[in-house]
């Protein structure tokens, strides 16, 4: 297992994780990326969203009037 600072755990697969709630998710895919921050939409899957986000803003053409 790998951990990511400030991201997801890294685990060879597959994988069972049991929730919170009793359910179980499992993936079988050979490389897992488990969410650590709970942000993610696709919980207990990394969807990325631990990531800062930066906004793509255009430059006006004419700032100054």
């Amino acid at each position: 297992m790998a951990l990511e600072p400030g991201g997801p755990a890294l685990v060879e697969g597959p994988v069972e994780i049991a929730l919170d709630d009793g359910t179980v998710a499992r993936s079988d895919r050979f490389m897992v990326a488990v969410c650590t921050c709970r942000r993610s939409r696709t919980y207990p899957w990394c969807d990325t969203s631990h990531r800062p986000r930066e906004r793509n803003v255009p430059p006006s053409e004419n700032r100054n009037p």
